[in-house]
């Protein structure tokens, strides 16, 4: 029995017999012969067949046994030539729009409604294979620096942003809600593991209709003990950049062209620097990133200082500012990419913070109760993975860059 190869494999077999498997790209029929294109995981095989051939449908599922025959114009080189085709299936309604087309002709929502058939589409693919090897490279790059990986609860009895846009949910008769983010938990664990990560789902019932949004998306997430201040956090979250654009470039190699240098050093300003606002917003934003740009070569900037009255209540303020924070964003290519920064670690500190917001410190009691028994100076950082491929692939709406978006009107499929 001949196993299967992919057809990346293809060109290593040249002059052997193999088989390949895949759904049938194209197919064309000529007087003097008929050609069928196979597309599986790895790519595209050209089958060359007797024109009398009864080739099946687009999106067949097919088997085909044939040698191994060097072509120059073939993809790779190689084509399989005197085939044995095996239909494992047959589709029953025609795809949404040709996936044979070299561009999609077909508009974000319908994509989105038909993404299981849709996203076979090869350019369709791409920034799902992106976000792949960038988790890879979040995961290898803190693995080597002495992180260990986590999986939190994804249903809290507290919201995580001092109680607004959040998701309840009925637990049994009790109040609960989705996690915004894993942030309660991961400083928990700083105080067992030191260095923690984790990769889920967060969730944020934020009315936003825009094309930056989404009511969930990934998190990559990553707390550390033992900092001097946000400057130790924002040097991990360097390494960490550098790690996930190196396993892109590894993994999927057409991608290259879309990736920025990471610096050794991001350039870096202070908040009360560059604005006289509680906030930035979307233009400052891209302002900032193209001062970075042109003067630094950078595709990213560290934004640090944040005022207090923006941050939540676990933010260490800096001690030499009164109120601008430890805390950082960092911005890419004209986009908030990544907050962060250093927490408060002291029990005492806590409910003076809380205090001073006008809130009790009884729904945190358990999150509240680590910091009772000692925990050193930490911090932390979350990069929204969706916001981070749609921003290297160019995609005008984060929905392209997301499997089964969520947001304030899709909920299907």
């Amino acid at each position: 029995m001949i196993s299967r190869i992919l057809s990346a494999e293809l060109a290593e077999h040249a002059g052997q017999r193999v088989e390949i498997a895949g759904w049938v790209h194209r197919r064309r029929q000529l007087k003097s012969v008929s050609f069928l294109v196979v597309r599986d995981r790895t790519g595209l095989t050209q089958v060359v067949a007797p024109p009398s051939t009864d080739l099946p449908g687009e999106e067949s599922v097919v088997r085909v046994a044939g040698l191994a025959t060097a072509n120059p114009q073939a993809p790779g080189g190689v084509e399989l030539t005197g085939p044995r085709i095996t239909v494992l299936a047959e589709p029953e309604q025609a795809p949404p729009f040709e996936l044979f087309r070299p561009e999609v002709n077909a508009g974000l929502p319908a994509v989105l409604d038909h993404a299981p058939v849709a996203l076979r589409h090869p350019g369709l693919r791409l920034p799902f294979e992106i976000s792949a090897a960038g988790v890879a490279g979040f995961r290898a790059t803190l693995d080597r620096l002495g992180f260990t990986e986590i999986h939190t609860p994804k249903i809290v009895g507290s919201a995580t942003e001092s109680g607004a846009d959040v998701f309840g949910v009925d637990y049994f008769g009790r109040r609960a809600y989705l996690a915004q983010s894993p942030q309660f938990h991961k400083q928990m664990m700083v105080g067992v593991f030191e260095r923690v990560y984790e990769v889920g789902p967060v969730f944020r019932a934020e009315p936003h209709d825009t094309a930056r949004h989404l009511a969930q998306y990934t998190s990559l997430d990553a707390e550390l003990g033992f900092v001097g201040d946000h400057r130790d956090v924002m040097a991990v979250l360097r390494e960490v950049l550098a790690g996930m654009v190196a396993e892109v470039r590894e993994r999927v190699p057409r991608a290259a062209r879309l990736l920025p240098g990471v610096p050794a050093e991001i350039p870096a300003v202070h908040f009360a620097d560059v604005s006289d606002e509680p906030d930035l917003s979307p233009a400052r934003e891209r302002e900032l990133s193209a001062w970075a740009l042109r003067e630094h070569g950078s595709d990213f900037l560290f934004v640090t200082g944040y005022p207090m009255a923006k941050r939540p209540f676990y933010t260490h303020p800096d001690p030499a500012r009164p109120g601008y924070s430890n805390g950082f964003d960092l911005l890419f290519r004209g986009l908030e990419l990544v907050t962060g920064g250093q927490r408060l670690h002291r029990h005492a500190d806590y409910l003076a913070a809380l205090a001073a917001r006008g809130e009790e410190a009884g729904p945190y009691e358990g999150y509240l109760r680590a910091f009772a028994h000692g925990m050193p100076p930490h911090g932390g950082f979350a990069i929204g993975l969706e916001r981070w491929t749609a921003r290297l692939t160019g995609a005008a709406n984060i929905r392209s860059a997301t499997l089964f978006p969520r947001d304030l009107h899709r909920l299907s499929p």
